[in-house]
């Protein structure tokens, strides 16, 4: 039997959720780019500077996979992730995460952290690494305040064989090559190749007119001290101090 203060938790989560909702559907009318599942990468001028360095970053994504098995799982950092991944074969390595910035991977990997901290109103970014078989299970994005940008990196053959479904529309990642979609519409993903595949993850502000764009800034703020973001920087920050702790 749940507690009180577990119900009132539930309760307010479930608010919370219902006021966000009504929060997007304003959002989305002040919305600068397409509401579609995927939008054309080239709305975001940005994109092309990403793709012109997609070499520089993967030589040093190759350095970070040499310790691949000491990778964080995603669930490992990010706990609710659970609902949708709960084995070792979906690892991240974190750069930013709602102003949180992992000092020691982004030394690690510079040429990365300076194309990322060119990037306008980029809220997070990691490698996002998935083992051969792996599936990532529907679900949607909890905000569409952002938008998901993804490069490919490692994507191994046949490419076909590695995918993602958003809003019912599948696509396929090709390396140096963007995929922008928004995760408010349910998705999956899936590595039935026997290679690693690899993505530069990130998420980023919608372009919206104003008081929205605004409005929308306050929030990812907001997000940023929530209890939620101080757990996944503090997890983090245990995995990094064991890592180091391991190249030593």
């Amino acid at each position: 039997m749940s507690t009180i203060g577990e119900r009132l938790g539930e309760a307010g989560l479930q608010t919370g959720a219902a006021v966000l909702r009504g929060f997007e559907r304003f959002l989305l009318r002040s919305s600068l780019v397409p509401t579609t599942p995927y939008l054309d990468p080239a709305l975001l001028p940005w994109t092309a500077v990403v793709e012109s360095r997609w070499e520089d970053i993967r030589a040093e994504l190759d350095q970070v996979l040499l310790r691949h098995a000491e990778l964080p799982n995603f669930q490992d950092i990010s706990v609710d992730q659970a609902t949708i991944t709960d084995d070792d074969r979906w690892k991240t390595f974190f750069f930013f995460g709602f102003g949180f910035k992992s000092e020691g991977n982004c030394a690690r990997c510079p040429k990365t952290t300076e194309v990322l901290e060119g990037i306008p109103g980029m809220t997070t970014a990691f490698f996002s690494i998935l083992s051969p078989g792996k599936h990532i299970e529907a679900h949607r994005g909890p905000y569409r305040g952002v938008l998901r940008y993804h490069l490919g990196l490692r994507i191994p053959e046949p490419a076909d064989a590695a995918g993602i479904s958003v809003g019912g529309e599948i696509a396929h990642w090709r390396e140096g090559g963007s995929l922008l979609f928004d995760d408010g519409y349910e998705h999956f993903a899936w590595n039935d190749t026997d290679g690693v595949r690899v993505v530069l993850f990130m998420d980023v502000e919608r372009p919206l007119r104003r008081p929205a764009a605004d409005l929308n800034r306050a929030l990812i703020r907001a997000i940023a001290v929530s209890p939620f973001v101080r757990d996944g920087k503090r997890r983090h920050e245990a995995w990094e101090q064991r890592f180091e702790a391991l190249a030593r």
